[in-house]
Parts: structure tokens; C-alpha cells; sequence
């Protein structure tokens, strides 16, 4: 019988997508989040116990991000509560070229836990379902680029690798660098998007301080908001502006491209 599985962030875009695979293969899931039956709080250590007991394999998707200063004490601290509760297999999500993110992955990494990394690129369903969906809506998507193009990845590409990580053999030790085969500017982005829907649908570069006052007034805390449009500059600097082979070595299939998740998420009524 398939031993239950933990996945932590079970309400997030990867995690919600990798629980629902893993329902539709049989596999018992224990969700982590602060509203599920076993309550996981990554503020509140001591839920973290009750989680981890008599799990083997577990999916970790850490928020609000690796990236942020606070994540790697917090990282440190699963690691050794997940090895003391006898956790196995870890599959963790992470990011492409983010130092404070691969800093995380290190401490998985010097563990005694068989671990995967995967480090996808920007989630081409930020647009559909994730913060640029109301300015989709509205019309104009703004954020803080450096006008370098992205090789955008669909999250079903991401969950199908998580799954066979946490599922299969020889993925052990593996580090999946996660994109499309599509290196889009966001203009050719949001112009693929208004060109799927008839949306009359334009695209404006953001100074980091333009976007941190959107934050704001979308509701973030001003420390909080202040730290992802730091952060959300820094990931779209130019640094990822090239594709990788990870979902290839993992599934030996190609990815999905931005053409096919437009097409599908407009058919599904995501921009309506």
C-alpha cells in the first residue's frame, strides 16, 4: 500500500496541482497548510511535528519564498525536524540563478534526506490565475523588468516533475532546472495573451518603487511589499534569460509551450 504523502503549500499554484496528481494515482495525501486537518504553519514550528509524523515523502514549497532573508533559519530548522521525524525523500521547489534560494537548497542538501531540487523559471500562470490577473483584466500588466526576455514554464510541466520525483526512482541527488522552450520578453507575453483573448491588452515596465506602490495598494503589508517587488527585480533582471533541460531529463518529453497555455487557459475561461 502507497504510504501517504506530505505536501506542504497543498493550496499553492505547485502544490494544489501536485496533491491533485497524486489523488488521481491513488496516493493518500496529507496536506500542509495552516487550514488543513494536521495544520502546518511554517511561522509556528510546532505544528511542524504532527505534519512530519510517520511520513517518508514529502513536497515543500516554503512561503513566502526561498529568496527572502528570514527562509534560510526557517529552512535550517524543517531540515532537522524533518530528519529527527524520519523523513525520507524530499522534493523541494525552488528558483533559477537566486543565491539566498540555492543557500536553502544547501542545507537539504547537507542533510541525511535523499532530496530533488527543482528551480523552475517564471510561471507563465502568473498571468491566468496569480498576481498579473487582475491587470490582465484591467487591460495593462506592468512589473519591474529588464526588458530581457523569460523562458516562461506552464506549472502542470512543474507539478508532473515533482510527482515522478516524489513517486519514482533515480531522481535522487537531481537538480531540474524547470522552463519552457519560449524566450518571451513580457511584451511578447501579454501581446501572445491580448492576441488568444481580442483583449485589448498592453504591457508597461515598472520601476521597482512603482511596483512596490501597486503592492501597497493591492493590500501588502509596506515591508512586505517593499521586500517582493525587491525581489521580484531581482528574479527578472536578466539572469534567466536562457532555457533548460531539466523537464527534458526528468520526463524526457518536451514542455509546454506559452502558445498551448494561452490557447487553454482562455478556453477555460481564465480572462473572461
Amino acid at each position: 500500500m502507497q504510504s501517504e504523502i506530505l505536501v506542504i503549500g497543498a493550496t499553492g499554484k505547485t502544490g494544489r496541482r501536485v496533491a491533485k496528481r497524486l489523488a488521481a494515482r491513488g496516493v493518500p495525501v496529507r496536506p500542509g497548510t495552516r487550514r488543513s486537518a494536521i495544520p502546518f504553519d511554517w511561522e509556528s514550528p510546532e505544528t511542524w511535528g504532527a505534519s512530519l509524523k510517520d511520513i517518508k515523502t514529502a513536497y515543500v514549497a516554503y512561503s513566502p519564498d526561498l529568496a527572502v532573508p528570514s527562509a534560510h533559519g526557517v529552512i535550517a530548522a524543517f531540515v532537522a525536524a524533518a530528519e529527527q521525524a524520519g523523513l525520507r525523500r524530499v522534493v523541494l521547489l525552488s528558483e533559477r540563478n537566486e543565491a539566498r534560494a540555492q543557500a536553502c537548497e544547501k542545507l537539504l542538501m547537507d542533510s541525511s534526506l535523499d532530496w530533488t531540487i527543482l528551480r523552475p523559471s517564471w510561471f507563465m500562470q502568473n498571468f491566468s490565475e496569480g498576481g498579473f490577473l487582475e491587470n490582465v483584466l484591467a487591460g495593462e500588466v506592468s512589473a519591474p523588468d529588464s526588458g530581457a526576455p523569460e523562458p516562461w514554464v506552464d506549472l502542470d510541466d512543474v507539478a508532473d516533475v515533482a510527482v515522478a520525483a516524489l513517486l519514482e526512482d533515480g531522481h535522487t541527488g537531481q537538480v531540474y532546472e524547470i522552463t519552457g522552450s519560449d524566450l518571451l520578453t513580457w511584451d511578447e507575453a501579454v501581446a501572445r495573451i491580448a492576441a488568444v483573448t481580442g483583449r485589448d491588452v498592453s504591457y508597461r515596465t515598472a520601476t521597482p518603487q512603482e511596483f512596490e506602490n501597486t503592492l501597497v495598494a493591492a493590500g501588502f503589508a509596506k515591508s512586505d511589499a517593499e521586500t517582493v517587488a525587491t525581489l521580484v527585480a531581482e528574479i527578472l533582471d536578466g539572469k534567466n534569460a536562457s532555457t533548460s533541460d531539466g523537464l527534458q531529463r526528468a520526463l524526457g518529453r518536451q514542455p509546454r509551450s506559452f502558445a498551448q497555455f494561452a490557447g487553454d487557459a482562455h478556453a477555460q475561461g481564465c480572462w473572461q
